[in-house]
């Protein structure tokens, strides 16, 4: 298993293969961790994750969970593998995940961390633990009802079965399917929109979002004019409200600082 990272003009693209079914283990944790410390060290104005493979995974080794002796082990092994998620989750740029094809288990709930989901048509998506009887323990099951609502997050869940990118289109999971000859060029296209925008702009919406998710409207609008007003010294804001006044509406160009 391998996770590589390439950057290109403010995108970082993040590639996790094990030349098969990229399944989850601890030692593919590891190099997430790895790769996610070289971002957040230098911090692309985009992150794109994606897979290569002919499957982006088909879930988690279970040899990691049969592995556990005690009831303690096991939920140490359960938040250790909450971590991957979590971080992916609290990065202040724009996230994107692609999925060209099956996206199971441990996968499908990285994505669902990601702001962006995109996918091909042929992309089927499952949390399919009801097959060794457990239950998603990476934040799947919560963050899917975030986008599709409660019910269809427990349909979800406890059918187990394979959904189509257009089914999970129609729930808000899944942003847009692209029916594009080259699906990588056209991640890369829409991460490369999103790279020359005012990304601390970006990243000041998602702090407002996430404290929308933790307590509605309310706790949001009250954080809201704080963290834009944090804004006031981002050169980006600065430059973009001149170049309105001076060449108006559209016509800024964004540095990300």
């Amino acid at each position: 298993m391998t996770v590589e990272v390439t950057r290109e003009g403010g995108v970082a693209v993040l590639t996790f293969t094990d030349g098969g079914v990229n399944l989850y283990s601890l030692d593919l944790h590891e190099q997430f961790d790895t790769a996610l410390d070289a971002i957040e060290a230098d911090l692309p104005r985009v992150l794109v994750v994606r897979a290569e493979g002919k499957l982006v995974s088909g879930g988690v080794d279970v040899a990691e969970f049969n592995a556990r002796t005690t009831r303690d082990d096991t939920k140490a092994l359960y938040d250790r593998m909450m971590e991957l998620p979590e971080r992916v989750a609290a990065l202040e740029i724009p996230t994107i995940f692609a999925a060209h094809a099956l996206t199971l288990t441990w996968a499908l709930e990285v994505a669902l961390a990601c702001d962006i989901l995109l996918a091909t048509p042929k992309a089927k998506f499952g949390l399919v633990e009801r097959v060794i009887g457990l239950t998603p323990t990476m934040g799947g099951t919560q963050r899917f009802a975030s986008r599709a609502g409660v019910a269809r997050a427990k349909e979800f869940v406890f059918t187990g079965d394979l959904y189509d990118a257009a089914t999970l289109e129609r729930w808000n999971v899944v942003n847009r399917v692209i029916e594009d000859d080259d699906f990588d060029a056209a991640v890369l296209a829409f991460a490369h929109h999103l790279a020359v925008g005012p990304t601390m702009a970006f990243g000041a919406a998602k702090q407002i979002l996430r404290h929308y998710e933790c307590g509605g409207v309310a706790e949001a609008n009250s954080y809201t004019t704080d963290i834009a007003a944090d804004l006031f010294e981002t050169q980006d804001l600065r430059n973009g409200m001149l170049s309105f006044l001076v060449d108006g509406p559209g016509k800024a160009t964004f540095q990300g600082r």
